[in-house]
């Protein structure tokens, strides 16, 4: 599958309680990258290492090289970028952000993560959450101390410990970028997102809206975000979602009409062994009452 193939769209609101917007999402669906960033350093600040990260991204993503590496060194170079802002600019000192990057590429989708913004890949039925949230929070979830809805109410569920922007790093630190790689199916579809989504919906909710997809994924971005501010809004709250060609057909349910007709065909087949036993039975009533009258 190729990253033309995809249908792709994305939604990035203030939320409810928020006076300005620091997250924000980009995406070039033809090429087949999408991302979500989540600024760090409140109001302009934060807002500035975003867009600081994004306009990086942008810049280096689709230089020559494999996936893997133009996804660690354009985050890398975000993050130089941020740093030197901040330290030239006392106003945004300090400033760094969290980040999901995909980049899709021959049917493999290969993501850069750094802090709590999430990828989740949704795809036969089911949704899983390919990244790790770098946080204390986070860490105690994915080991099972803390259940999901747990980690949702945690009073230290936004603490974290890798960011992009705040000290200089390189692409290939070991504690810095967190790669991951998965195929991406035609009938699957991806989903990037800020912590202000998933501190309001669980994964279990994320699936249920994103299975309701009919063909228009800005319908499915803009309903995440929707259902996010209903359960709170306490965050701002950003999506980027595609789904690949086939993912409506098998949210629909291409195996139930199989399903329907086996089930049809087997009544059918008892129906007509029913038929077929009544027939016999009256046929040899008649040959033995035929005999017996002969014989009378």
């Amino acid at each position: 599958m190729t990253a033309t193939e995809l249908n792709a769209a994305a939604t990035s609101d203030t939320g409810l309680l928020r006076e300005s917007n620091e997250d924000r999402c980009w995406m070039d669906g033809e090429r087949g990258v999408f991302l979500v960033v989540d600024g760090v350093g409140g109001q302009a600040a934060g807002a500035v290492a975003a867009e600081t990260a994004v306009e990086a991204i942008r810049e280096s993503i689709f230089e020559e090289g494999a996936a893997e590496e133009r996804v660690r060194q354009s985050i890398a170079r975000a993050n130089q970028r941020i740093y030197e802002r901040g330290q030239r600019d006392e106003a945004c000192r300090g400033m760094a952000c969290v980040l999901t990057l995909a980049v899709v590429e021959n049917g493999e989708v290969t993501v850069g993560h750094v802090g709590d913004s999430r990828f989740y890949l949704i795809w036969n039925g089911s949704i899983r959450k390919l990244t790790s949230d770098h946080s204390p929070v986070g860490e105690d979830e994915d080991a099972g101390a803390l259940s999901e809805t747990e980690a949702m109410q945690h009073p230290r569920r936004n603490e974290v410990f890798r960011d992009v922007g705040s000290r200089l790093r390189s692409a290939g630190d070991a504690d810095f970028i967190e790669i991951r790689r998965c195929r991406l199916h035609a009938d699957a579809a991806i989903l990037l997102c800020s912590d202000g989504l998933t501190d309001h919906l669980t994964a279990a909710q994320v699936r249920e809206i994103v299975e309701r997809y009919d063909g228009d994924a800005g319908r499915v971005t803009a309903s995440l975000v929707e259902a996010a501010n209903a359960a709170g809004g306490r965050d701002n709250i950003s999506a980027v979602f595609a789904a690949g060609p086939e993912f409506r057909a098998l949210r629909r349910g291409t195996t139930r009409p199989r399903f329907s007709t086996t089930r049809i065909r087997r009544r059918a087949a008892v129906f007509t062994g029913r038929a077929a036993f009544l027939v016999y039975g009256l046929l040899l009533g008649l040959a033995v009452w035929a005999v017996m009258r002969f014989r009378g």
